[in-house]
């Protein structure tokens, strides 16, 4: 692809998640929706490949009826409140169908179907796209809309998506794949705190957002798609490998990594909201995403791919990372040390 139309794309994706993050009427964070939803279906199909033309013509559908759907139900609610703002949800049938399709747009369970369709069908670059910046346009709506929303049905949704991110991603072999239903683990862990305190979402999201992209980061730096390709990539970048188990440990929350601290004060609050039960089963659904995390960690650290002997000699390629994913790497590994300071700024 160009380079300037690539630029233009990447703008045009920018400057529609900023006017729906920063809006208060209906009709223009619809039109920041739709402006981000058409930059980044050619950065989808750009590969010119049969699978990436047919992920990016699932992804223009799903998104073309959750937009359709959230632009009836403003307009529904418009016709009964006579106001378009984003705070003035007061009507049920019109806030139950925003919600659904939100929850479409982020691909949260049972609306999770779509995101693992089209997930093995775009390069690694693609999918980066999707399971992060994708993410940031419905959810900063889903946070300002969420006083109005009904918290059981929001929570009852969140618990499902963490049972179906866990148990998805149990018996995957492909990469795309695992970190695809670790996204709709981790927005399982967003909704179900959205009703309670939205700070705690952003939080979690700032996380899951610095994780994810410094997992793909270092899978595009290894060129691997799946996990028979990651048992050589030690001869590649052995420092760069040995940081990528850290951090899926990260992402399955385990202390003392950054991923330990959205969980931590998520059950925290979920307890002091008398839901010990909802907390039990987060917690049970986070051992079945550890799981196949461990699996990924043991098969890419502990056993080592059968090869012939000329092949250790990978390491002459000089894979040496940038600035950008060493910055990444850190922040998604040592920031529980300054919790305390980042919940004073959220």
């Amino acid at each position: 692809m160009n380079s300037y139309i690539m630029s233009l794309l990447l703008f045009s994706m920018s400057i529609g998640t900023v006017i729906t993050a920063a809006s208060n009427h209906w009709f223009l964070a619809w039109m920041g929706l739709e402006l981000n939803t058409l930059a980044i279906i050619p950065l989808l199909s750009k590969t010119h490949h049969p699978r990436a033309t047919e992920a990016a013509t699932k992804y223009f559908l799903t998104q073309s009826v959750a937009s359709a759907l959230l632009l009836f139900a403003t307009m529904l609610n418009a016709s009964y409140t006579g106001e378009w703002t984003i705070i003035n949800m007061q009507t049920p049938i019109p806030t139950l169908m925003l919600m659904i399709a939100l929850m479409i747009k982020l691909a949260v369970a049972p609306f999770h179907l779509w995101l693992t369709d089209i997930i093995q069908g775009l390069n690694l670059a693609a999918c980066l796209i999707v399971l992060t910046w994708q993410k940031l346009a419905p959810m900063a709506l889903l946070i300002q809309a969420s006083p109005e929303m009904n918290p059981m049905l929001i929570t009852s949704l969140g618990a499902l998506s963490m049972l179906v991110g866990g148990w998805g991603g149990l018996n995957q072999s492909h990469l795309r794949k695992i970190m695809a239903f670790s996204s709709i683990a981790h927005l399982g862990w967003m909704i179900i705190v959205v009703p309670y305190l939205p700070n705690l979402t952003l939080l979690n999201l700032l996380v899951y957002l610095m994780m994810t992209s410094s997992i793909f980061l270092m899978m595009m730096t290894f060129l691997t798609t799946n996990m028979n390709k990651t048992t050589s990539s030690w001869m590649k970048n052995l420092p760069l490998f040995s940081m990528m188990t850290v951090i899926l440990m990260s992402l399955g929350g385990l202390p003392p990594m950054s991923g330990f601290i959205p969980k931590w004060m998520i059950l925290e609050e979920l307890i002091k909201q008398n839901m010990t039960s909802l907390a039990t089963l987060a917690i049970t659904s986070t051992l079945l995403s550890l799981f196949f995390y461990l699996r990924l960690s043991y098969i890419t650290s502990l056993t080592t791919s059968p090869s012939p002997l000329n092949s250790k000699l990978m390491w002459r390629l000089k894979l040496n990372p940038n600035l950008t994913i060493s910055s990444i790497i850190i922040m998604s590994t040592m920031l529980l040390p300054i919790s305390p300071s980042i919940m004073n700024l959220m």
